[in-house]
């Protein structure tokens, strides 16, 4: 089952928006793109103790564009129904949007805080496989983007 993307007119490849909730630090949201051309565009706002929007943008290697199919393909997101899902909620959502081998895929449900948030849904293996894809997904972003801005040349 394929939803419709959400945004049509993206180039992108992979995108990907979870927002929290709009409250005191306001609107709190995270979110990444990987367009066709492999340029990834981050962003982050928590909102925390005031901090402004985290941007960043940088070109990925072909290797590290491989690397986000193949991790799209061993998860087999592509094969989930999405249809038992919960729908978004006031505490947030997640957007997966995938566009690859042809085929374009968008997912949209609630916001999965932790592990424990799939336990008691319809479709509890389903949104064990988006948790975890979305965990790989973070991990290797936010490396990819540490090692790119932070670190130190050695004078």
């Amino acid at each position: 089952m394929v939803r419709p993307l959400l945004n049509p007119k993206l180039n992108s490849f992979v995108r990907y928006y979870s927002t929290g909730h709009k409250g005191r630090f306001g609107h709190e949201f995270f979110r990444f793109e990987i367009d066709k051309h492999g340029y990834l565009k981050y962003a982050n706002n928590s909102n925390y103790r005031r901090d402004s929007i985290i941007h960043k943008q940088l070109r990925l290697s072909p290797t590290l564009v491989n690397e986000f199919k193949r991790i799209i393909k061993d998860s087999e997101i592509l094969a989930e129904d999405y249809s038992r899902w919960p729908q978004r909620d006031e505490n947030g959502r997640i957007q997966l949007e995938i566009t690859m081998d042809g085929q374009n895929t968008s997912f949209e449900t609630v916001r999965i805080s932790s592990l424990a948030d799939t336990v008691n849904t319809q479709d509890p293996e389903g949104l064990r496989v988006l948790y975890y894809l979305v965990q790989d997904f973070k991990c290797l972003i936010h490396s990819i983007i540490s090692l790119h801005f932070k670190i130190k040349p050695i004078a």
